[in-house]
């Protein structure tokens, strides 16, 4: 499956935030997200993804283990995501430093998620502060067959334009790679 999203960063959270409270009941949470590749980095150097997150909420944690494959859709920077539920993050942390794995980046992103329908598709919209990070950010997804990424997009487009967001406050711009760049991390390859 492919995770077909669009971030933008957004100049108006509060307008935006309201707009989203009258779609859908808003759940608050923290992510503390540890990115991991191999000490040679060969994962970044193939556009791949590998995440342990725990999502601290209102329901207690949770922790997902992540792979998001090489970017299909260049605009939007879309993936494939391959995601699965893990009962112990410590165990999740110590299988992969087990397999060679090491923590890359970690940080944390306080999120404010509303789920809902649009377009005949189930959408995840997230407004998003990073603390090392100026400013609020948006993102909008839905999870689709990679035969659907295009017009997926454009649902997508259509909600965040409903959201007073334009094409010209779209970003491709990573939270990881802002992150570092923001501690003095050399750029990846």
């Amino acid at each position: 499956m492919i995770e077909a999203e669009l971030k933008a960063r957004v100049h108006s959270p509060e307008a935006v935030m309201r707009q989203l409270d009258e779609r859908a009941e808003a759940r608050v949470e923290v992510y503390q997200d540890t990115y991991y590749d191999d000490p040679s980095g060969s994962l970044g150097k193939r556009d791949q993804e590998l995440r342990v997150r725990t999502v601290h909420g209102r329901n207690g944690l949770r922790t997902m283990l992540t792979f998001k494959d090489a970017t299909v859709d260049e605009a939007s920077g879309s993936k494939p995501e391959h995601e699965t539920r893990v009962t112990d993050p410590q165990e999740a942390h110590a299988i992969l430093q087990g397999l060679g794995y090491v923590p890359a980046i970690a940080f944390e992103k306080r999120c404010r998620n509303y789920d809902f329908e649009a377009r005949g598709r189930q959408m995840l919209a997230t407004l998003v502060r990073v603390p090392e990070i100026d400013g609020t950010f948006l993102e909008v997804e839905t999870i689709v067959d990679e035969d659907d990424v295009g017009a997926a997009l454009d649902d997508v487009r259509a909600v965040l334009a409903e959201l007073g967001i334009g094409p010209e406050d779209l970003t491709r711009a990573t939270y990881t790679g802002a992150v570092a760049a923001e501690r003095g991390y050399p750029p990846t390859a």
